[in-house]
């Protein structure tokens, strides 16, 4: 284990901009905001020595020390407590959960504190609590969690998914600088994905929070979706455009609050919509956007609202069982079409 820690650990200024992978963007973006601001800090299990368990604050406590990037005991609910704390007496705390599903343990103080202090008395909680989500690389149920919809039903929270390493380090220094609580949710599958590599700039820089994108413009049938489904709606695109279907796939980036604009600008363009997303299709977030849709959108359907998303059962650990439970492109090619020819 030693050696392998210190093949991997990086302890030195990461550059700014140039061609990264998603994760470099992520540590880029803490590691300026960190710079740029001394009430930032790092909290959270094996963020310090280790870097992270997926590296992501590697190098940090050898460049700003231990006050400043603290190791915690494995207790998610102390790490969200800790940082509510300190975010009430002035600090912009950044707090790791090692991975996402473990947020669960943080929920009531996330939700019944965090949520609502600033509802209650007028002080807002300027926190960001961020980790690893997703499934697709055969960690299993414990650990291959999406919880966006969890936290749906809760107002004062914000929460944001990039899809791509520009995305992530311009929203993970906006939710830094937020006067607010956001859940800044990171696929997994995404860190060190090849195809993902993507120059970004030198120049300080931030995504709106609270903004999509048109990832692909098309007219005759829109995808709205966002993380790591944004590569499985463009690769659907592809295929479907083979056949003479103009897709438009909508990266929502931010799920809370949703960019409604953006949202029905794409269904008045296409009048047909398609909703995808990596959780169980039950109770996920497609349902509320469906809602939306119907609510603000009907009279330019051309077709039902389809939603696509996982089975409804925990993550398998068999990658065979794991691949037949999430989304898939063949999935999605499969729904565009029947939605297509309504």
């Amino acid at each position: 284990m030693a050696t392998a820690l210190k093949k991997e650990h990086k302890a030195e200024r990461p550059a700014r901009g140039g061609v990264v992978t998603f994760v470099e963007a992520i540590r880029q973006g803490i590691w300026e905001e960190m710079e740029r601001d001394e009430r930032v800090f790092v909290i959270g299990e094996d963020v310090g020595v280790y870097g992270g368990a997926f590296k992501v604050t590697d190098g940090l406590i050898d460049h700003f020390g231990p006050e400043r990037v603290i190791d915690t005991p494995i207790s998610e609910a102390a790490i969200v407590g800790a940082a509510c704390g300190a975010a009430l007496m002035g600090m912009r705390p950044v707090a790791e959960f090692q991975f996402i599903d473990f947020i669960s343990c943080g929920f009531d103080m996330l939700t019944n504190f965090a949520a609502k202090c600033r509802y209650r008395w007028g002080a807002g909680i300027p926190a960001v609590f961020r980790g690893p989500c997703g499934a697709g690389v055969h960690a299993g149920p414990f650990h291959s969690q999406n919880v966006e919809s969890f936290f749906m039903n809760t107002p004062g929270l914000k929460m944001v998914e990039p899809s791509n390493p520009y995305d992530a380090k311009g929203l993970i220094k906006a939710a830094i600088r937020d006067p607010d609580p956001v859940l800044f949710f990171e696929h997994k599958k995404l860190y060190r994905l090849p195809r993902l590599r993507q120059e970004i700039p030198e120049d300080d820089y931030i995504v709106e929070i609270g903004r999509a994108r048109v990832a692909r413009e098309g007219h005759d049938l829109s995808i709205i979706t966002f993380g790591a489904q944004v590569l499985t709606a463009l690769d659907a695109a592809e295929e479907l455009e083979r056949e003479g279907l103009d897709i438009e796939v909508i990266d929502l980036r931010t799920l809370l609050p949703l960019d409604k604009e953006t949202i029905l600008a794409s269904v008045r363009k296409t009048s047909k919509v398609l909703i995808l997303h990596e959780a169980p299709r039950t109770g996920g977030i497609g349902g509320e956007i469906a809602g939306l849709i119907a609510e603000e959108a009907f009279e330019w359907l051309d077709a039902p609202v389809v939603r696509v998303g996982a089975i409804d059962t925990p993550v398998p650990y068999s990658p065979p069982l794991e691949e037949y439970h999430l989304p898939q492109v063949r999935d999605v090619v499969d729904a565009a079409r029947k939605l297509a020819a309504y």
